[in-house]
């Protein structure tokens, strides 16, 4: 049986709000077309690091990249997504995740979808929260914190 996380980790650029949809809502991602207003986190600090990393083509260590730990109360509505009834959820522009992912943002029918990772081949899951959903004021939000990257990850 698979449980919903009780914590769910982001890491973003501290140049923008950390604990706000706005990215995805402008440029869409693997699970929202543009205008859907989707926080995405990792249920692990790991794997919001590697979510992160496959996106970052600098060559070098961010510098100001922060994190955050999202406490999830036992009480929020939380979906977990399936995986085998979505087909080509891992590939990279996957019609069938975003309309999924689009589909369930739409209906309003529970503020978080846990759905598996790819960067991680589904071992490690992300967290996608609806920042328009009448229990999004029930998370709490650490304080942001510097991520410290270690060199070796990119090479130097």
């Amino acid at each position: 049986m698979v449980f919903p996380p009780d914590r769910a980790f982001r890491i973003a650029d501290s140049r923008h709000t950390i604990f706000d949809g706005t990215g995805a809502a402008l440029t869409g991602a693997r699970w929202n077309s543009p205008g859907r207003r989707i926080i995405y986190a990792a249920d692990s600090f790991a794997a919001a690091m590697l979510g992160l990393l496959v996106h970052t083509r600098i060559g070098k260590a961010p510098r100001s990249h922060k994190w955050i730990e999202i406490t999830i109360p036992a009480t929020v509505s939380v979906e977990i997504a399936d995986p085998e009834a979505i087909p080509d959820w891992a590939t990279e522009d996957s019609e069938a995740a975003r309309a999924f992912g689009d589909s369930w943002f739409d209906s309003g029918r529970s503020l978080m979808l846990v759905v598996p990772s790819a960067v991680t081949s589904g071992l490690s899951r992300n967290v996608l929260i609806n920042q328009e959903h009448p229990q999004f004021g029930k998370l709490r939000v650490s304080e942001e914190r510097g991520v410290a990257w270690d060199v070796r990850l990119f090479g130097l």
